[in-house]
């Protein structure tokens, strides 16, 4: 579904999770204070609102520049007027927490003593920028920096547990919990309910129950903040039972439930299809006390569970009941309901109650309740109206999001009316929608119609800008990736098809066969061997099987383009992977190392190559070595070819032979003509006669004396 819902901010007495443009179709209310944010302890820590003007003028000093020397020099005019409450309100507008961390330290060395409130607001800092080894260093030196004056309190170990659990590091902030114990500080209600929060989101019911366990044998007494997050925690996880358990259990230890543990019940019952029984409980609230009456949220979210069990009727039942209790439905309320009323397909029905909201000046509809009745008619087929509706939001200065143009330029694109669609994507590229931070989170996938038309149509950079704006969205999709790759490779912009490859990769996508065939296939049609490779080694690493042509023509391409350490590089892949050779190839492969002066990884080459039974164009390779008059190089591979009984021309044993000797390797040409004559074979007489003048001339007597002796008896033969 298209619709994908905004996040309101309702009054803070009416604490509520709006998923209004969300892909579940209704709101729900949020959680309790879980992470217990507000305890009296974190009260007593917060600065007042009124920042004093040595604190505003500390702060952008250090918030504008790094921190230095020269602004340590700039702070010191404030070090005789250094309050608590400078210090306090200082810390928390700083922007960054090294930086507070750094003016801790700098307030301390210039005279001011630290408490357990600057310490606990530090430590708070730090938690929630996710510094959190230094959180963790800091409350453990707590005792020593201030000389004993401020000591461990359960406080600094709450802030502690609650940012381990805010960074989902459930684990650490069971550490902690143990470590304050075990140190001698004892939990208090705060604690165990940051923690038992922390358990319940990470789904630990089993953890969360012992934990409860230990708070009652500890003598800690659960109050109202405690039940509620049990009640809430036990409720998400399927478990509404265990949630009813602990509501009975409350008046054991005399805490009323409030509004909000009947809302979080109200909740749990819907999401478990007890709508009857939730109705009954919103009703039974009024029976407990006179002061404790269903809010907007009790009312909004069994209208909620009506609408999913499309039970329209009973829902609208609900609303009136809640207009004649005197309660004034708010945004969230309404656009569940007509949420609900679109997936019934009762559009009339809609239009009386936008008459009615609208009219008493109660709601002014919004973008969601626009995207709604638009994804309705689009649904219905009923696409003119879908572009009236879209209309009316201009008419009535409504800003449209993502999803209110996605949802009529998938529409336009089924009905084949790309032109009109087409229309509506610029006006995207023109108001930057795409990237406000207002309005729903717009999804990849209902953009794709639209992106494959203007890939078709030679438009695929205009396709890809949206595509950006949707990832710096933190959204993403497969299919969008090749539509814009083949795009790309359509109208030759090859590099930046490769570019998008790597982004697709980088978040753990997987292209597909052809889309890496296609990029191959076009890198080398333009001569860009080296891209064909990256995205061969590419393709192998998602754990594709490459045809072995397309190995032979990229290697062929890196050889032409003269991408020896690249070719080498693949041949010796193609190997490993038992990638059939070409001797043509592999030779010319060997030519451009040696051209290249990479002579160790040609020699390896030969190696390997005739380890795994392939061999090379011995004969071609040694004479382009004798044209660049690299004699050493052909010599090794002479020795190599002797050593496996390749047969080699007696005359390319000769040309080398001479031409050690005419650059002074005499030595090594002996060495060769040596391992020549093992093998039974003798090079020329004017080859040996080349070897002999070298060998006297470098003073090697014997060795000249033999190759002496074997001429004469080749003359004697002869």
């Amino acid at each position: 579904m298209l619709l994908r819902r905004h996040h309101h901010h309702p009054p803070s007495s009416t604490v509520i999770k709006s998923a209004s443009c969300h892909s579940s179709p209704t709101p729900v209310p949020d959680k309790q204070p879980t992470t217990i944010t507000t305890t009296k302890e974190d009260q007593t820590q917060k600065p007042k609102s009124s920042k004093t003007k040595t604190a505003r003028t500390l702060a952008r000093l250090i918030n504008k520049q790094p921190w230095s020397p020269d602004l340590e020099s700039s702070l010191s005019q404030f070090s005789s007027s250094l309050s608590k409450t400078t210090v306090l309100q200082s810390l928390s507008l700083i922007r960054t927490s090294p930086k507070a961390l750094k003016f801790f330290k700098w307030s301390e060395n210039n005279g001011f003593t630290h408490n357990d409130q600057t310490y606990y607001e530090l430590l708070e800092i730090l938690g929630r920028s996710r510094n959190l080894n230094a959180a963790r260093n800091l409350l453990f030196s707590i005792e020593k920096k201030s000389g004993g004056n401020v000591k461990l309190q359960d406080k600094f170990f709450n802030s502690l547990i609650r940012s381990y659990g805010q960074a989902g590091l459930f684990q650490e902030s069971i550490k902690v919990f143990t470590l304050m114990k075990d140190i001698g500080v004892s939990p208090s209600v705060v604690t165990f309910n940051s923690l038992l929060s922390i358990l319940l989101r990470r789904g630990r019911t089993t953890m969360a129950l012992k934990l409860y366990d230990e708070m009652q044998s500890s003598r800690v007494s659960p109050d109202l903040y405690t039940f509620n997050i049990l009640i809430r925690g036990f409720c998400l996880n399927s478990m509404v039972d265990d949630g009813f358990r602990f509501f009975k259990e409350m008046s054991s230890f005399g805490i009323e439930p409030d509004v909000i543990t009947y809302n979080t019940l109200i909740d749990g019952l819907c999401r478990d299809g007890k709508i009857k029984i939730a109705h009954n409980l919103l009703k039974g609230m009024r029976k407990k006390s006179s002061d404790l009456n269903p809010n907007v949220v009790s009312y909004t979210t069994l209208i909620r569970g009506y609408c999913e069990k499309q039970s329209i009727s009973e829902a609208l039942e609900v609303f009136e009941d809640m207009i004649s209790s005197g309660m004034k439905p708010n945004r969230i309320t309404y656009n569940t309901l007509i949420q609900g009323l679109c997936e019934a397909k009762k559009l009339d029905k809609i239009k009386e109650i936008l008459e009615g909201m609208v009219g008493d000046g109660g709601f002014f509809p919004d973008t969601c309740t626009f995207n709604t009745l638009m994804n309705a008619h689009c649904s219905a087929g009923k696409l003119e109206e879908a572009l009236k509706v879209f209309e009316k939001m201009s008419e009535l200065k409504v800003q449209p999001d993502s999803a209110s143009f996605s949802i009529l330029i998938r529409s336009l694109c089924q009905r084949g009316e790309f032109e009109r669609a087409e229309e509506l994507f610029d006006e995207i590229l023109e108001k930057d929608i795409l990237l406000r931070d207002d309005g729903c989170v717009p999804l990849v996938a209902a953009y794709n119609p639209i992106f494959e038309y203007l890939c078709e149509k030679g438009k695929t950079e205009k396709a890809e800008r949206v595509f950006k704006q949707l990832l710096k969205r933190g959204t993403q999709d497969p299919v969008s990736f090749k539509t814009l790759i083949m795009g790309h490779c359509k109208e030759g912009t090859f590099q930046s098809g490769f570019d998008l490859l790597v982004l697709m990769l980088r978040r753990d996508f997987v292209p597909d066969f052809e889309t890496y065939e296609t990029l191959i296939d076009g890198f080398l049609k333009k001569g860009e061997s080296s891209f064909a490779h990256k995205a061969l080694e590419k393709m192998v690493k998602s754990s594709h099987h490459p045809k072995t042509s397309i190995f032979h023509s990229i290697l062929l391409g890196l050889v032409k383009d003269g991408c020896a350490e690249e070719a080498a590089s693949l041949l010796m892949v193609m190997l490993e992977r038992r990638i059939r050779q070409n001797i043509h190839v592999s030779t010319d492969v060997l030519i451009a190392l040696f051209k290249s002066g990479i002579k160790d990884t040609a020699f390896e080459i030969v190696g390997l190559l005739y380890e795994n039974g392939y061999s090379i164009k011995m004969e071609e390779l040694i004479s382009f070595l004798c044209q660049k008059r690299k004699f050493l190089e052909a010599q090794e591979l002479l020795l190599f070819s002797l050593e496996k009984d390749q047969s080699v021309d007696i005359e390319f044993f000769s040309k080398v032979i001479s031409g050690l000797c005419k650059v002074k390797h005499a030595s090594e040409a002996f060495g060769l003509y040596y391992e020549l004559t093992e093998k039974g074979s003798q090079p020329s007489l004017s080859c040996l006669g080349d070897l002999k003048i070298a060998l006297e001339a470098e003073g090697k007597s014997n060795e000249a004396e033999f190759v002496s002796k074997k001429m004469g008896r080749r003359n004697q033969e002869h």
